[in-house]
C-alpha cells in the first residue's frame, strides 16, 4: 500500500489562468481573448516550464508581437496575478495528511524563475512539504518519464509507495506506466474519496 502522496500545484492546489492576470489589463472581452489566443499561448508558457528564461521567450515574442512589448512584459513579474486561489478542499486535505504523518511531495510543471515568489506567498501550505520538484530547475517536464524517476529517487520512494495526484490524463498515465498510484484530479472530495480506498489516513 502506499505511504506518501506526490502532488501537483497548478489546478490541483491551486487555480490557475492565464486570464486571471490579463483581464486586469485589457478590459475589452474580444481583445482579451484574443491577446491569450494568439501572443501569451499555453504553448509559449510552457518554454518557462522547460527551463527556458523569460528574457529570452519575451524578448522573441516582442519581435513577433512588438504593439503587445508593454502586456508581454507583466508575464513574468506578475505571474502570481495569474495565479488563483487554492482549490476548494485542498489545504484542508494536505493538512489532514501532513498531520496524520503522510510525507508529502510535489512535481509541478513551473519556471524556475517564477516557482520562488510564489513558494514564499504559499507558504503556509508548501511548509508541509518534504520536497517539491520544480520542472524548470530541472529541465524535465510532465509527462516525461525522467522527471517521474528523478522525483522518486529524491524522495527516497519506490513506486508502489507513491500516490501521485494530477488534473492532466497525459501526466497520470505516465505515472502510472512507471508503477505509481496515479489518481486524475476532479475535486478536492473525489480525492480524498480515493485516497482513502488506498489505506491512507485522510
Amino acid at each position: 500500500m502506499p505511504t506518501a502522496v506526490i502532488f501537483d500545484v497548478g489546478r490541483v492546489l491551486y487555480d490557475w489562468d492565464p486570464r486571471f492576470l490579463y483581464e486586469r489589463l485589457i478590459p475589452d472581452d474580444e481583445a482579451l481573448f484574443a491577446f491569450l489566443r494568439d501572443v501569451v499561448t499555453v504553448d509559449w508558457h510552457f518554454q518557462h516550464d522547460a527551463g527556458r528564461p523569460f528574457a529570452e521567450t519575451s524578448e522573441e515574442l516582442v519581435a513577433k508581437f512588438p504593439q503587445h512589448a508593454e502586456l508581454i512584459g507583466h508575464w513574468g513579474p506578475r505571474f502570481n496575478e495569474s495565479i488563483g486561489p487554492a482549490i476548494p478542499g485542498m489545504a484542508a486535505l494536505v493538512a489532514d495528511l501532513d498531520d496524520a504523518g503522510v510525507p508529502l511531495f510535489a512535481i509541478t510543471n513551473f519556471s524556475h524563475e517564477f516557482w520562488p515568489p510564489f513558494r514564499a506567498q504559499e507558504a503556509e501550505l508548501f511548509d508541509r512539504f518534504r520536497d517539491i520538484v520544480v520542472s524548470g530547475a530541472e529541465k524535465l517536464v510532465k509527462p516525461d518519464p525522467a522527471i517521474y524517476r528523478l522525483a522518486l529517487t529524491r524522495f527516497g520512494l519506490a513506486p508502489e509507495q507513491a500516490v501521485f495526484v494530477d488534473d492532466m490524463p497525459a501526466n497520470v498515465d505516465a505515472a502510472a506506466a512507471i508503477g505509481i498510484h496515479a489518481i486524475r484530479f476532479t475535486d478536492a472530495a473525489a480525492l480524498r474519496d480515493n485516497l482513502k480506498a488506498l489505506g491512507l489516513p485522510v
